[in-house]
This record gives structure tokens, C-alpha cells and sequence, in this order.
């Protein structure tokens, strides 16, 4: 996942201590928004666009609890992280009351915040795909309603698929032309990652394979160690 041009609103009243998170996040390829207290925070939210939030707890005028609720009024879904000195349990699961997707204690590693800030934003990412109300699909020369789990080549009789078939090619549909993470259909579809639901998967990408043959214009191709792809040749520029 792409991090650069992902915006990021920095609330943290230590100038200090937010420069120098600010800096090391622009570092990274985040644009990043820098406010001081709790109602700048609030303020700068409204006016922006923003894929995640980071706001320490204690700040004057209003604190990180406070404002979190207001960015959920706001905004149900861009995710929160939380900043804190004090590694109280109450703090930790008021945070999460509010809506906190995530939570780290000062002084923490500045890698492991890039790591929670990448997982999460992927994770959003995919999760607004995979969670599409979208069940109609033309790939090639296919039609896939995946309400009724039909697969029509041209004007053939459909395919009736198995449960996990649809499932499986509704994601890659959904994904048409570009990555579907392994990780994601087995979370998914399978709600298990492990080396023998990663092996089944593989056996319904082979089922897969086989009715989509037919027609030479369209290919799963395997992203080795990252997941799959569904191929429609023409429509991929070269």
C-alpha cells in the first residue's frame, strides 16, 4: 500500500516533541497536519481530509478523549491513534470506548508507529473493498452475480459456484487488474490464515483457473509471496 499523499492530522502539544514526529512522518511520505491543542485539532479536522489521526491524551483546552468523540461525530471510520505518557489501563480502555483503532505509550519506537500506521491504513483500504456492496461483474467475456453465485460465459447456460468459489472470485473481481492480497481472501472467506487454509485456497484459485479458460483473454496470475491478480489483457495498458 501506497503510503505517499496518505494525510495525516498530528495533534500534539509538546512542540518539540510534534516537530520532530511531524518531520519524521513528512520523512515517510505522509502529509502531515500539525495541531497544538485539542480545539486547533478539532479545526483543522473539519477543514481537511484526512486518512488517519494521531492525538495525545493529555493536552490543554481540550483533551485527546474529547476530541476523538468530536471526530467521530464528524467522521465514523478515519481511524485514531492514541498518544499517552501515562500507561493506564482506564486511559487505555476509555481510549477504545471512543473509538481508538490504536494505542501507544511515550516514549515508544518511531518504526513500530509507521508499522501501526501502514497496517491500519491498508487495513481500512481493504476493508472498504472487500466490504463493497457490489455483486455484479462483466470480466472478459464472463458475467459474474455473485448474489446467485452465477458464472455466464457469452450466452452459455451459468455455472452454478460453490460458496467459496463466489467468494473468491467476487474478491478478485473486485479487484480486477490489480492486487488482492492473500491475506485478505483468507481473512475473509476462510477467517483463518494459516499454512492449510493458504493451501485450500490455492485448490479453489486452480477451480478458478479452469472455468475461466475459456477465455484466453482473462488470467489469474499469482503475485508471488503478495496474492493474486485477475487479469482482463485488454483493458491492462501496455
Amino acid at each position: 500500500m501506497e503510503t505517499e499523499n496518505k494525510k495525516i492530522l498530528l495533534v500534539e502539544d509538546d512542540p518539540n516533541f510534534g516537530t520532530v514526529l511531524k518531520d519524521y512522518l513528512a520523512m515517510n511520505d505522509y502529509d502531515v497536519t500539525h495541531a497544538k491543542n485539542g480545539m486547533e485539532g478539532f479545526e483543522k479536522f473539519k477543514k481537511g481530509d484526512f486518512d488517519l489521526c494521531i492525538l495525545d491524551v493529555m493536552m490543554p483546552y481540550k483533551d485527546g478523549f474529547t476530541l476523538a468523540k468530536e471526530i467521530r461525530e464528524k467522521n465514523k471510520d478515519v481511524p485514531i491513534i492514541f498518544l499517552t505518557a501515562k500507561a493506564l489501563k482506564e486511559d487505555v480502555l476509555k481510549g477504545y470506548k471512543v473509538g481508538a483503532d490504536d494505542y501507544l505509550n511515550k516514549p515508544f519506537d518511531s518504526e513500530v508507529l509507521l508499522m501501526k500506521i501502514k497496517a491500519i491504513i491498508q487495513r481500512k483500504a481493504t476493508d472498504t473493498v472487500s466490504d463493497s456492496k457490489e455483486f455484479e461483474f462483466n470480466v472478459g467475456n464472463f458475467f459474474l452475480n455473485s448474489r446467485l453465485r452465477f458464472l455466464t460465459y457469452n450466452k452459455e447456460n451459468p455455472v452454478k459456484l460453490s460458496p467459496k468459489e463466489n467468494d473468491l472470485l467476487r474478491l478478485l473481481a473486485l479487484h480486477k487488474n490489480d492486487l488482492m492480497p492473500r491475506e485478505l481472501a483468507l481473512t475473509k472467506i476462510w477467517r483463518d490464515d494459516n499454512y492449510f487454509t493458504s493451501r485450500s485456497m490455492d485448490v479453489y484459485i486452480a477451480k478458478l483457473r479452469k472455468y475461466l479458460s475459456k477465455d484466453d483473454d482473462v488470467e489469474i496470475i499469482n503475485i508471488h509471496g503478495e496474492g493474486f491478480r485477475l487479469v482482463v489483457k485488454s483493458e491492462v495498458e501496455h
